[in-house]
C-alpha cells in the first residue's frame, strides 16, 4: 500500500496516510478539523545514494547520478 499525502481544504493541514493504491481522499477526515474530504496531493521526495549522495554530481548520462544500476557505472 503507498503513502499518499493529503491537505485539507479548509484549515490547510498537510497529512500522510498508508491507504489502498488510488484512494482519493473522499471518504477520508482532516485528523485537525474533521472537515471531510482532504484533497491528495503531490508529494515531494529525496533520493539518497548508498554513500549519501542525492547525485547531481560527477555522473554519467542524462541522469547525472554518481552511480546507478540502469548503466553499471
Amino acid at each position: 500500500m503507498p503513502i499518499y499525502e493529503f491537505r485539507c481544504h479548509k484549515c490547510g493541514h498537510r497529512f500522510e496516510k498508508l491507504c489502498p493504491m488510488g484512494e482519493t481522499g473522499k471518504k477520508m477526515q482532516c485528523p485537525d478539523c474533521s472537515a471531510p474530504a482532504p484533497n491528495r496531493v503531490m508529494s515531494g521526495f529525496c533520493a539518497t545514494g548508498a554513500d549519501g549522495d542525492s547525485g547531481g554530481g560527477s555522473g554519467c548520462g542524462p541522469c547525472s547520478a554518481s552511480s546507478c544500476g540502469s548503466c553499471g557505472h
